[in-house]
């Protein structure tokens, strides 16, 4: 499925090389890419020494096209960055690695867009002060899931009218960081409003070690869940007498993060600078 039409074309290919190729979302985007009108993958890397280095990207994404030429994975940045020239740096790997990678990209006069979870607040603001030196557009996605954008700014909206909320995030069993990005970034943007959730009524006694899940600066609660068959999934509970608001968003597979992923990559050949967050480059023409 092409998604040429949630934004103008282009006037030009955009060049993308991907960083955790091997990846569930490296080798969704490889494949989405391949077939994507305006765009060419030109390199990806994963794992330095990994088995699939020197394998092509068209083999790990499941794509047979005879008609492109083989696009082989390097053994890290350096490497890739020495056998191409791309506009953007997908980047899919692990928080400090993203970091670094995001860095080494601006310095090479290359777009960052960064959907690894997990980046720290004083590593976005670094790279904001490079991208911003360098005038370079630099994307940092916590979620690629529209879905999961409106979920986040609707929790947003909620948090003026209510003072009690916990959040629930639910993720695969392989998933590293613990609360996931999304959630961390959910708790940012309720924290917003200058309030202090969760006043506490009775002096809660804990039985086992952080059974009332983590608490955010702001007094948010967050929860987080790790089981086999869970893809990536959030709650966003409210409470206040007599009623309960539940804002919920369910990923089920990488297909939902596709549509982020070609509006991320074409926005960020439009910024100068750094921007946080899908939802400061989404407008209503990115719909279906």
């Amino acid at each position: 499925m092409t998604l040429g039409g949630i934004m103008a074309t282009a006037t030009r290919t955009i060049k993308v090389a991907i960083a955790g190729i091997n990846g569930k979302m490296g080798r969704a985007s490889a494949k989405a890419l391949l077939a994507e009108p305006g765009f060419e993958v030109v390199g990806g890397f994963g794992r330095s020494g990994a088995d699939y280095v020197g394998k092509q990207v068209q083999d790990l994404a499941g794509v047979s096209d005879s008609k492109k030429a083989a696009i082989l994975v390097s053994n890290g940045f350096q490497e890739c960055m020495a056998g191409c020239a791309p506009d953007v740096l997908l980047e899919f790997t692990e928080a400090e690695t993203a970091f670094q990678n995001g860095k080494s990209a601006l310095e090479r006069g290359i777009r960052p867009v960064i959907g690894t979870s997990g980046i720290p607040p004083e590593h976005v603001k670094e790279l904001s002060e490079i991208a911003a030196k360098k005038k370079l557009g630099a994307l940092v996605i916590p979620n690629f899931a529209v879905g999961a954008v409106l979920m986040m700014e609707f929790a947003k909206q909620a948090g003026a009218f209510y003072s009690n909320v916990e959040i629930v995030e639910m993720h695969h069993t392989k998933k590293v960081d613990a609360p996931s990005g999304t959630a961390m970034y959910t708790t940012r943007k309720l924290a917003e409003h200058g309030n202090k959730f969760n006043q506490q009524e009775v002096k809660e006694k804990e039985l086992l070690a952080n059974a009332r899940g983590g608490k955010h600066e702001s007094g948010v609660r967050v929860h987080s869940l790790r089981l086999p068959g869970l893809i990536s999934h959030q709650e966003v509970i409210f409470g206040s007498p007599g009623e309960l608001l539940t804002i919920r968003h369910d990923s089920f597979n990488t297909d939902c993060f596709i549509k982020g992923i070609v509006i991320a990559l074409k926005s960020v050949m439009e910024l100068d600078g750094l921007v946080l967050g899908l939802e400061n480059v989404l407008t209503q023409d990115h719909g279906t």
